[in-house]
């Protein structure tokens, strides 16, 4: 942990999506202008469309020196302790615990979480740092922004006291794998239809339904379960509620890692409760509450989709890039042809203006203010953009694009689940009509 803590000071900002109190960043030299503030070292800092490659170091003004710091981290633990294992993980369906206490040893989880709850405590743009360095790898087994960002900070911000110590010191240390069960067979994007109960008998809590497409789910530890605890609500919304439950707990059993499309070394279950009791203080938040905690969450969990969306895409075209170069054909290189220079130019301007919106949300976020709408538009805009890269990629690789040791092609399968999950992009256009 302390490789992480070395490069993050501590001070104080708004929260993430509701008005958390104590968060950390970086804080770099300030120098005072008319009245208002500039970071001196960031407003100097290039864009990535003006540095040598779009995953370059040093670039970005949301970043400082010691984000560049982490990054240089985060880059080489994926080179070096994720890249030689990944193949042999595709082909077993799953990572190996090693890589996760391995990201726990260097603070690489939970990133946002206080120190006194053995995380290193530092800012969002520190946790958006690991999110692109996991795509610019192309390595999505480990599912470290689904632990990090989308299920400990429920912990985090709606857990008892007991609850924080129980889970999160081990699950910064990548001894305790997390995942959160929100879809069911018969319910996706509409958390409204979610039909796993679990009904109230003495001091005990009796879950009873089924999950599925539920990432970490094989490996994991302790699982977020949405539920229905009031049954006789007028309206789903107002009946859901949240618990923690652990793996072995009597009623709870895990199905088969699904075989899916792309991410093949990321596990991802069906999840079964059969009368399945947990304890008052497995409650997580306030009864009944469990759809607005969701909702206060959501933004994040949407941000992060974007940018690793983004990144992912910068990285398909440096890929593309350096084949393109090389590859001999009609007398020179494949760069040497107009048609290819200007689809890369579309490619390279499509991504610059989609890393601008990304970063403005990034921003946004760090300081409390991302709201539904934005969080909606960066995740539809970036996972679609996602894609788009990505398939005129494996043209442009011709054969070799469809052949599964180029990572373009490992990309174009690997995105598609991007427009999906999260909330499906057709939702999130929904969600952004309801302001017009």
């Amino acid at each position: 942990m302390a490789a992480l803590r070395s490069v993050v000071v501590r001070t104080t900002t708004a929260a993430a999506c509701g008005a958390r109190a104590a968060t950390t960043a970086v804080v770099p030299a300030v120098t005072a202008v008319g009245g208002r503030r500039f970071m001196s070292e960031q407003h100097h800092r290039p864009e990535p469309s003006m540095a040598d490659r779009l995953d370059a170091l040093g670039t970005r003004r949301i970043f400082t020196e010691e984000h560049d710091m982490m990054r240089e981290m985060a880059r080489k633990f994926f080179q070096e302790r994720i890249a030689p294992h990944h193949d042999a993980w595709e082909k077993e369906g799953m990572v190996s615990r090693d890589a996760w206490t391995e990201a726990g040893e260097l603070g690489l989880l939970g990133i946002t979480i206080p120190e006194e709850y053995g995380g290193p405590g530092a800012d969002v743009q520190s946790a958006a740092v690991m999110w692109e360095e996991q795509a610019y790898a192309g390595l999505f087994g480990p599912g470290y922004a689904i632990h990090s960002d989308i299920v400990l900070p429920y912990i985090h911000h709606y857990g008892t006291e007991e609850q924080k110590q129980k889970y999160l010191p081990d699950a910064c240390a990548g001894k305790c794998i997390t995942a959160i069960a929100m879809t069911e067979p018969g319910a996706g994007s509409d958390l409204q239809g979610v039909s796993t109960t679990a009904i109230k008998d003495g001091d005990e809590w009796v879950l009873n339904g089924s999950k599925v497409f539920i990432s970490n789910g094989q490996l994991s530890d302790a699982v977020v379960v949405v539920a229905k605890t009031d049954l006789e609500a007028k309206r789903a919304a107002h009946g859901l509620s949240l618990f923690i439950v652990d793996a072995g707990t009597p009623g709870f059993s895990k199905g088969k890692n699904l075989h899916k499309m792309g991410l093949k070394a990321q596990d991802t279950s069906e999840l079964f409760f059969e009368d399945c009791r947990v304890p008052e203080s497995a409650l997580l938040g306030q009864l009944n509450k469990g759809f607005y905690h969701l909702m206060t969450e959501l933004p994040q969990e949407r941000l992060l989709l974007g940018v690793m969306a983004v990144a992912h895409a910068e990285a398909c075209y440096e890929w593309t890039r350096e084949y393109i170069n090389e590859r001999k054909a009609f007398s020179g290189t494949l760069a040497n042809l107009q048609t290819v220079r200007h689809k890369m130019a579309e490619l390279k301007t499509d991504i610059a203006v989609c890393r601008a919106f990304a970063d403005q949300c990034i921003l946004l976020h760090s300081e409390g203010r991302l709201n539904t709408e934005m969080a909606s538009m960066v995740k539809y805009w970036c996972t679609d953009l996602e894609s788009r890269v990505a398939d005129a990629c494996v043209q442009l690789h011709g054969g070799y694009g469809y052949m599964w040791e180029y990572p373009v092609c490992r990309a174009y399968v690997d995105a598609r689940v991007q427009r999906i999950y999260g909330g499906a992009n057709e939702i999130m256009k929904e969600l952004i009509s309801r302001s017009v």
